[in-house]
């Protein structure tokens, strides 16, 4: 399963890197990947106006996107946009942090996953 990472990098920018989550065996439930410890769950909405400039992840988190999209940027000026279904690890905890943009005046809903 596809997952895009949001790190940290020496540089003390934030990058993204693609990964893939690996799913296997035929569960009669369907494919699964192997248990991830959580330490949390957080419901969030957001605005169609939601403009978020410089931050950083507050800890370690899948961001899970329920519906809408956000533009993030990245140190490198590279922005991706995530959208209904995408999967977000955000784990850029220091350095100078991404920016956040709500897409085309669209509220948004996402679930926030802690990590340890």
């Amino acid at each position: 399963m596809h997952v895009t990472r949001l790190y940290s990098g020496e540089d003390g920018e934030s990058h993204f890197e693609d990964m893939e989550i690996e799913v296997g065996g035929e569960a009669e439930i369907g494919r699964l990947s192997v248990r991830i410890p959580a330490t949390g769950l957080v419901l969030r909405e957001t605005t169609g106006d939601y403009n978020y400039d410089w931050h950083n992840a507050p800890q370690r988190q899948y961001i899970l996107m329920l519906d809408g999209s956000v533009d993030i940027t990245v140190g490198s000026g590279e922005t991706r946009r995530l959208s209904t279904g995408d999967i977000l690890l955000c784990e850029d905890t220091t350095g100078r942090g991404h920016i956040s943009r709500a897409v085309d005046g669209q509220p948004r809903r996402s679930v926030f996953v802690t990590l340890e």
